[in-house]
């Protein structure tokens, strides 16, 4: 469920006629007032050590780099690129934890960057070159998200409502310099805050404290998938041969790294 919300993101940011910071701060700010009420009535009490501000800064990172790539390459390209996070796990785990990378690993990045690579050299000739490097840079915030769970006293709904309260602060401002705040505007802002960060993050919570990581990782693969879909039916934004065959790489790369590493976790 927090997966299919997710990919209404693309969608919901094109829509929206905003700058991409404005956005960003008015869905955060819906979004953190969701997750402080759900916080509230759950008892949850709120964490705050350099755990779960690493986590924050990483929660900032993800929604404001997502938003801000989307408005500068396509739907595809981002959520793609942003769906590299777990290559980038497997390195900082490597660099932080000291958890060397197997073989399985080390052929698993190596698909991911040739598939990241079609995207690049589909970037230079499109003009979206700047927007596909900041989807990387996305999908690097969003390892330090699923790694919130893999430092000692950490809170990943701690650092969930922190990191949503901090791009509210950060970037609200930029709200008050639109003029457009008519029904799409104004619609758009509300699923995104509601039901694409809001919701879907209190839904990835408790997915995760019930199904292992490597389930939880397997079934974003919704994302990805649906978020072009969605943009191509409603937005007609459609992805260049190139990109769809860096996607085609990733997701085939990124998902049966999953699946070898369900079915035979000694082994992988």
């Amino acid at each position: 469920m927090a997966a299919v919300l997710f990919s209404i993101g693309g969608l919901c940011i094109k829509m929206v006629p905003w700058s991409p910071l404005a956005i960003n701060g008015a869905r955060n700010l819906i979004s953190s007032i969701m997750i402080g009420i759900y916080l509230k009535m759950t008892h949850h009490k709120i964490v705050i050590n350099p755990a779960v501000l690493f986590g924050a800064v990483c929660m900032t990172g993800v929604t404001t780099l997502y938003t801000i790539a989307n408005k500068l390459t396509t739907a595809a390209n981002t959520i793609v690129l942003q769906f590299t996070a777990p290559v980038f796990v497997i390195f900082f785990m490597w660099i932080f934890f000291k958890e060397r990378p197997k073989r399985v690993d080390i052929i698993a990045t190596a698909a991911v960057f040739a598939g990241i690579l079609c995207f690049f050299i589909d970037g230079l000739s499109s003009g979206n070159m700047l927007g596909n490097i900041v989807a990387v840079l996305s999908g690097v915030a969003y390892a330090g998200v699923f790694m919130m769970n893999s430092f000692e006293k950490s809170d990943s709904l701690s650092s969930i409502f922190l990191g949503q309260a901090l791009s509210a602060v950060t970037c609200i401002w930029f709200v008050f310099g639109e003029t457009d705040f008519g029904v799409t505007a104004v619609g758009g802002i509300l699923a995104l805050g509601i039901f694409q960060v809001g919701l879907a993050y209190i839904l990835m919570s408790k997915g995760l404290d019930e199904v292992p990581a490597v389930t939880a990782s397997l079934t974003t693969a919704i994302e990805p998938i649906l978020n072009p879909i969605l943009v191509a039916i409603f937005y007609h934004e459609m992805i260049t041969p190139l990109s769809f065959v860096g996607a085609v790489i990733v997701i085939i790369a990124v998902v049966g790294y999953n699946v070898l590493k369900a079915v035979k976790p000694k082994e992988a």
